[in-house]
């Protein structure tokens, strides 16, 4: 039986939300079941997916996209080359519209404002992919406008009471996972988590596991190991004070936490990196 994975998601560093294409574009790809707390939009602009949402599946082709919620499973299927944007969206962006124990819900049927959305998407790609002068305004612009046909035309009201109590579950842990994400770089045990927020670590270690689908450590690490890649990315620090600056022991620790998540050792993929950019530049 494939184990349910908790993905976490870190905006993009100049947007308050995070937009990518998707990284099975070359085909011959499976993202296996997953969830995450927050809103995503896949929107294809080219090819063909092959979605399963909650164990329904939807075949999306050029022109479609779909709004998973927060917490629902879902995996995705690509045989063949496509081009599809990714939106993440944090749920407390909808905060002033829940629509009930701090929850939000929508559907997508096609409607007339489905296309749209999709010229939404399509232009924000864009201005990212261009990075003109005011990019992240323009971005930005657009962004609320599709949050406002969101609220408007595609959240659900009547929520089925099952649904609601899941949701309330994983509410419950994302308060914590949302705590770590903001003390990564301190020394934080599952026993003094357990403290902060009241249970005891036998408890919060069954929360984990229960519910994100991955052990306390493993997320700790996989928030850490995601700083790290975005430093090596974006700095010229030294593999040991990224090490140290995301709270790891020492910069070996952060090596197999890193060839564990990427398959690749931190120093291998930063000459990766810069000789990409040199091949581009030059």
């Amino acid at each position: 039986m494939t184990e349910i994975q908790h993905e976490l998601i870190m905006p993009n560093k100049d947007l308050p939300f995070k937009m990518f294409l998707f990284e099975g574009r070359d085909g011959n790809y499976i993202r296996e079941k997953h969830w995450h707390r927050s809103i995503e939009i896949f929107a294809v602009f080219q090819g063909t997916l092959e979605f399963y949402l909650n164990d329904q599946e939807y075949l999306l082709e050029c022109g479609d996209f779909i709004i998973v919620n927060s917490n629902e499973v879902h995996s995705i299927h690509a045989p063949k080359e496509n081009m599809t944007v990714v939106l993440q969206m944090p749920l407390n962006m909808f905060e002033k519209y829940y629509t009930g124990d701090q929850f939000i819900c929508f559907a997508h049927a096609p409607q007339a404002q489905d296309e749209q959305l999709m010229e939404m998407i399509c232009e924000m790609y864009m201005a990212y992919s261009d990075k003109h002068c005011g990019y992240d305004l323009k971005i930005q612009s657009l962004f609320y406008d599709m949050l406002y046909l969101m609220v408007t035309r595609y959240r659900e009201i009547n929520v089925h009471p099952d649904i609601l109590h899941q949701h309330k579950q994983l509410t419950k842990l994302s308060v914590i996972t949302d705590y770590m994400k903001e003390h990564y770089k301190e020394e934080l045990s599952l026993s003094k988590l357990a403290e902060i927020f009241g249970y005891s670590p036998s408890y919060l270690s069954r929360m984990f596991q229960k519910y994100a689908g991955i052990n306390y450590k493993d997320y700790m690490q996989a928030i850490r190991t995601e700083h790290g890649y975005r430093q090596l990315v974006e700095t010229d620090m030294t593999i040991s004070d990224i090490s140290m600056e995301n709270g790891f022991p020492n910069n070996k620790a952060f090596s197999k936490a890193f060839y564990k998540k990427y398959g690749i050792m931190p120093a291998e993929f930063r000459k990766r990196q810069k000789s990409a950019i040199n091949k581009i530049s030059n």
